[in-house]
């Protein structure tokens, strides 16, 4: 037998043992006797016609199988190796190798020749002799990893920026659909490609859309760009029935991935409900099954020499079913989206019935509450591929928990994080693994469980997913870190993909000795079996200390607000720890320890150990309808979406078109999401109404740690600023210039009228009094603004506050924008091009050296940061605001301060969105115990709550 794999420019590549010739006049022979034309004999030599000739090859193809060549090892060359590519010899490497569990670390030089890797250790002098044109890169002690493998994105076929001409992740066609294939709607210009390769990913398993139940094969990728430039020179180790219709004709056959989905998402697309999935896929697969007993009864009675059976009926086959029946022959990798354990245990008894394996079960929130279920699954265990805090964006996600990871790996399971790209941007996959590693994964299983892991659930692992030479050569798929990769910011200093050096002049920053070395985590031990024992529900309200005093102790730093900023007033030295005391949730004494010496403690004082940890002032969330959503696709559970004068007739009974929104009317309290931001150090947030639209209305400003709005101090300020929208919208319709003209009537001709709400708030605005926040991305939109701001400013001799919300493309106006006085709240803060008006982001390191929000504070822009949904509500990324400020102080290289950092998720915050701070000392403070708020080592473990005279513990 024989098999054809291709290389980057012909679509073929070498074939082993096999001289090419020979190949080809086996071609001819298998073409022809599809066509009829010649005959052949069995071994017991009954001459056959080419037609049964070719039916009995196709029998034997039934047993190959699946996996690489038994060859595959004995290469010498990468079949995806490119002409011309140097050798390169990486010196000083530290290397995670994979093996060993994912535990093994080499202090070793790394050999690349030809895509592959040649040696790992010392390599001979000898060795290196034979190179003459050997680029020697010399790492000084730099991680090296496996390339990041995702095992779940939609690169490509759910492009960026998102256009309507280049979405194909989802066909509309039926739910049953596995004769569909990704690859033939592969994007090969989807600027995500260049960002992922810049966050380390080198290999994408890209599946279909799940709004069917099977929505079709998929392929797995490598992300380089070729000489080809066709989709089908990105394919890593393709099928080889992408140039035909049925199998191949070999004794083994490259494994095939195909996409299953049930639940809410293929319930919602074809109005049906969770009865009619699984009998959809008991029907298809009925159906895969008797063609697959057919076949099974053909080759019986074929390869016993029944040859009047091969020449009076062909092979009984269904270009339709064909895939399913590869799928009941176990040689396709099934990936389910699946949430709920209803879900879950539905689709094992589907894999029993009809006795197929599943490679993984994606999103899987609820896995973890049903580890046994999925070990009883046909075959081997099913993986589970997870987001690391993503929750709540429909009711099969509610009891999501980012204690999933290591409860999964503590039954035994595999487990995966994936990105769902773009739903979460690929090139920040590390930082699902970090924050699995976080809240208690294995560090060998975290930075496993986006290399080694899923190129093993995806039948890659002899490829790529671990770094390896010698009988098990690999691919060379490298990522040289600038820091440990579960270091928060690790960012790669090069890749390699194919052995092919991917990032042109890397940006780079010098970065602590520490951050070489793998971050201590707090301990979630409790809180891990909580998740379980509540069914992904504990109890989230936090605790009220049991004195009215408390002091906390071995405090290793201090923070404090003064005049609307945020200043360093306290680090401890080696040995001399600070103290902080707490009397009725206001602090009256914190420093050096003998600072407090002469305040009385009472007896019944609760005295806390920080062990190094901080005080410092709550962060403040922006940019999610945190507050007013619990569940985003349950209308029932949210305040719901504002009437927009540009397509909607606004009831007179809320005042027409001149009405006005407020937010603070439609809050919500006592969420989890909010109540895990307020778990995480987020203790306010400011939130504007939800909107499709141009119109907007008022934000407020709450307490995330109350539970009802009636409680002391609920709402921090009933109205924070006045909120519009200006976008590219679909279709054009209204046009931007539309938009712009309402706003300019609005502001420069405010209608006065008493029962004008709206030319209330507007005229404010023009007079200098509120806030006008205007969400916007495009620079030219921007541009518009700040013109705008000019104009009104002149009308009514004022000064405008004008905050710009988003502002992907800000950057490019950072002097503009400083020197009109205009500030951005960039969300999110590590911008995303989704949108053709997001295009021109600035992306950061390792691409240039500044991002955004770095470009814009070197410009003394006011900058502040939010979240954002980009393609899916994440109103759970609130309780990141901690890690999101102090990535960017990590990205600074240290010219950002710690209370810098701090300001931008607070006082900043707050400045640019209207919230008037009377008093500061009566805003919350946040305790940590192991480390200030922004190290990744630190935990939230209690409140100050000056306006509600308590400390709440965590």
């Amino acid at each position: 037998m024989f098999t054809l794999t291709r290389n980057d420019s012909k679509g073929l590549g070498r074939p082993r043992r096999v001289q090419l010739q020979t190949v080809l006049v086996i071609l001819v022979v298998v073409l022809c006797a599809y066509q009829g034309l010649i005959v052949t004999t069995t071994p017991n030599q009954v001459t056959l016609s080419a037609r049964a000739s070719a039916s009995l090859a196709r029998c034997h193809a039934t047993t190959a199988k699946p996996g690489p060549s038994p060859d595959f090892h004995k290469r010498t060359q990468s079949d995806r190796f490119a002409v011309g590519t140097k050798p390169v010899l990486l010196k000083n490497a530290k290397v995670w190798t994979g093996n060993d569990n994912g535990t093994e670390v080499l202090d070793a030089d790394i050999l690349l020749d030809k895509g592959l890797i040649k040696g790992i250790g010392h390599v001979r002098g000898e060795t290196l002799a034979m190179y003459q044109d050997l680029q020697v890169v010399d790492v000084k002690g730099a991680w090296v990893t496996p390339g990041i493998v995702d095992l779940h994105s939609h690169l490509g076929v759910g492009s960026s920026p998102e256009l309507g001409g280049a979405q194909d992740d989802n066909s509309m066609k039926g739910p049953i659909l596995p004769f569909l294939r990704s690859f033939d709607g592969l994007n090969t210009h989807d600027d995500s490609y260049r960002l992922s390769i810049s966050g380390g990913v080198t290999t994408a398993l890209v599946l279909p859309g799940s709004a069917d139940a099977i929505g079709g094969q998929a392929f797995t990728i490598k992300l380089r760009p070729t000489k080809e430039r066709s989709p089908s020179s990105m394919l890593s180790e393709p099928p080889y029935t992408i140039n035909n219709s049925f199998p191949g004709l070999a004794d083994y056959t490259p494994w095939r991935q195909i996409k299953h989905a049930c639940g809410e998402n293929p319930s919602r697309v074809w109005e049906q409900t969770r009865m009619d999935t699984i009998w959809q896929y008991r029907e298809a697969y009925n159906k895969a099954r008797e063609i697959k007993v057919k076949q099974d009864q053909y080759c019986a009675q074929a390869l016993e020499g029944d040859h009047e059976l091969l020449e009076s009926t062909p092979f009984p086959e269904d270009l339709q079913w064909e895939s399913l029946v590869e799928v009941l022959r176990g040689r396709v990798k099934v990936q389910i989206h699946c949430y709920e354990a209803v879900d879950i245990d539905s689709l094992v008894r589907v894999s029993n019935e009809f006795q197929f394996p599943i490679a993984a079960f994606h999103h899987g929130s609820e896995a973890f509450l049903v580890p046994d279920v999925i070990k009883s699954a046909y075959g081997p265990t099913p993986g589970v591929a997870l987001f690391a805090i993503f929750a709540r964006p429909k009711r099969e996600a509610y009891r999501g928990s980012e204690f999933a990871p290591r409860i999964l790996s503590e039954h035994g399971l595999r487990v995966v994080m994936k990105s769902d790209h773009p739903v979460y941007d690929s090139r920040y996959l590390l930082f699902e693994a970090q924050q699995a590693y976080y809240y208690g994964l294995p560090e060998n299983l975290a930075i496993a469980a986006v290399t080694s892991t899923p190129a093993g659930i995806m039948g890659m692992d002899h490829r790529v997913g671990y770094v390896k030479e010698g009988k098990l050569i690999h691919l060379s798929n490298l990522v040289v870190w600038d820091s440990h990769p579960l270091r928060l910011g690790a960012t790669p200093k090069q890749v390699y993909i194919d052995g092919i050096p991917q990032l042109k002049n890397p940006e780079t920053v010098e970065k602590p000795e520490a951050f070489q070395t793998v971050p201590r985590v707090p301990n979630f031990d409790q809180e891990a079996k909580d998740a379980v024992t509540y069914e992904g529900l504990p109890p989230l309200e936090p605790t009220k200390a049991n004195s009215s005093t408390v002091v906390f102790t071995n405090v290793g730093s201090i923070f404090t607000r003064t005049d609307g900023n945020i200043e360093e007033t306290f680090r401890s030295s080696d040995r001399d720890f600070g103290i902080v005391v707490v009397e009725n949730g206001r602090v009256s004494c914190s420093g050096p320890a003998n600072a407090c010496s002469s305040v009385p403690i009472a007896n019944r004082t609760q005295m806390i150990d920080l062990k190094g940890g901080s005080v410092s002032p709550g962060l403040t969330t922006f940019g999610q309808a945190i507050g007013l959503e619990e569940i985003f696709l349950e209308s029932s559970t949210n305040d719901g979406t504002v009437y927009d004068v540009f397509e909607d007739k606004i009831p007179e009974i809320i005042g027409g078109d001149m009405g006005m929104i407020r937010a603070v009317d439609g809050l919500q309290f006592g969420g989890r999401d909010t109540l895990l931001a307020y778990r995480s150090g987020v203790t306010s947030g400011i939130v504007a109404p939800v909107h499709g639209g141009f119109t907007v209305g008022l934000g407020t400003a709450f307490s995330t740690g109350v539970l009802n709005k009636l409680s002391e101090g609920a709402v921090l300020q009933d109205v924070t600023a006045l909120h519009v929208a200006i976008h590219h919208r679909e279709n054009g319709v209204p046009s931007v210039s539309s938009q712009i003209g309402a706003l300019r009537r609005l502001l420069l001709e405010p209608d006065r009228r008493p029962e004008s709400e709206a030319g209330k708030w507007f005229g404010d605005v023009g007079e200098g009094k509120v806030t006008l926040a205007v969400e916007a991305e495009s620079a030219d939109i921007i541009a518009t603004l700040i013109l705008l701001k000019k104009e009104v400013e002149a009308e009514f001799n004022s000064h405008v506050k004008l905050t710009i919300v988003g502002g992907a493309e800000a950057h490019l106006l950072a002097k503009e924008l400083a020197a009109a006085n205009v500030g951005v709240v960039q969300t999110p803060s590590r911008p995303f091009p989704r949108m053709w008006e997001q295009r021109r982001i600035l992306p950061g390191l390792p691409l240039s050296k500044k991002s955004s929000i770095l470009e814009l504070l070197a410009h003394n822009v006011t900058v502040g940061v939010g979240i954002t949904g980009n393609g899916a509500p994440k109103a759970s990324s609130a309780r990141n605001a901690r890690f999101d400020v102090g990535w960017i102080a990590v990205d600074a290289g240290g010219h950002l301060s710690k209370a810098n950092a701090l300001a931008l998720g607070s006082t900043n915050l707050e400045k640019l969105l209207g919230r008037e701070v009377q008093d500061y000392a009566m805003d919350d403070l946040v305790v940590t115990e192991g480390g200030d708020l922004l190290d990744f080592g630190s935990k939230v473990i209690a409140v100050i709550s000056p306006r509600r005279k308590l400390v709440d513990l965590m």
